[in-house]
């Protein structure tokens, strides 16, 4: 069995959901020497998350947005953890919602995703920053 890591420094990206796939692929290049295997990507941090969702048309990206600024609002009066802003409560939320972590089946050196998903960094908060991903990818 071969196992890879590599970490990986993602720039700053304004709120919202953002197709990351290529940046993943690009990061760890020795997946192509997987035939079969698994490739978990863990993001590093309490107020973004990680999902995998449609990755052509850029208005579901929008919807998941405007969802999850609905099902979480900003300004709630019984959040107590206010430090960082009115941004910083609901961005753990949803990221707790979401998950930390997507683990994709890897095939004859390639992410086996399905034709229309992508990997998605889910920033929730305004200014998030820049973001660390560890990506780990095992097989024979």
């Amino acid at each position: 069995m071969k196992i890879y890591q590599q970490q990986l420094q993602l720039s700053h990206y304004r709120r919202g959901f953002h197709l990351i796939t290529a940046e993943v692929i690009q990061a760890l290049p020795q997946i192509i020497d997987l035939k079969t295997g698994i490739c978990q990507v863990f993001i590093q941090h309490t107020s973004a998350s990680l999902t995998i969702n449609e990755n052509a048309d850029p208005t579901v990206r929008k919807d998941f947005e405007m969802y999850f600024s609905k099902t979480v609002p900003e300004n709630d009066s019984d959040y107590i953890h206010d430090d960082e802003g009115p941004d910083d409560m609901p961005a753990h939320l949803k990221s707790s919602l979401l998950g930390s972590s997507v683990t994709i089946p890897i095939r004859n050196g390639k992410l086996a995703l399905g034709m229309w998903q992508g990997i998605y960094l889910c920033e929730h908060r305004n200014y998030g920053g820049q973001r660390s991903l560890m990506i780990t990818a095992w097989g024979e």
